[in-house]
């Protein structure tokens, strides 16, 4: 389970508007336990696919190492990486499953002229992405 803050959810889903007809990228900051994974903090990261921007996504390594060390430095980690579908459903796609590592939270939110849409969670198990309950 995925459990984040009205805040995270809004600003997710605020850069997915902002960045449409383009898919955005970004990484969730939080904790793991026996509850599942709690997103305190949402980051932007950029999208290096510049070819096909509109309906993939290839998130910067540099950003993820940059937050990656400054959540480390606060006793947190990178809980899960999201991104959105513009004028296409939240579900994840093949590219996502290939790019896609076990541990994480995904989430996709679905950017319909514009606006955001439907917000999933999903996670890789035994190379399958099973759909998650994503709380607020």
């Amino acid at each position: 389970m995925l459990h984040l803050t009205p805040e995270v959810r809004a600003l997710i889903q605020a850069h997915a508007a902002e960045t449409y007809p383009h898919e955005c990228c970004g990484l969730m900051v939080g904790r793991v336990d026996a509850d599942g994974r709690h997103a305190l903090e949402a980051h932007r990261t950029g999208n290096l696919n510049t070819e096909r921007a509109h309906d993939r996504f290839t998130l910067d390594p540099k950003d993820f190492m940059q937050v990656d060390k400054a959540a480390r430095a606060r006793g947190l980690d990178i809980v899960g990486i999201y991104h959105s579908h513009p004028d296409h459903p939240a579900r994840p796609s093949q590219t996502d499953l290939e790019a896609a590592w076990e541990g994480y939270s995904y989430v996709i939110v679905a950017v319909n002229q514009g606006k955001p849409g439907d917000f999933h969670s999903f996670e890789l198990v035994n190379g399958k992405f099973e759909q998650e309950e994503a709380r607020c």
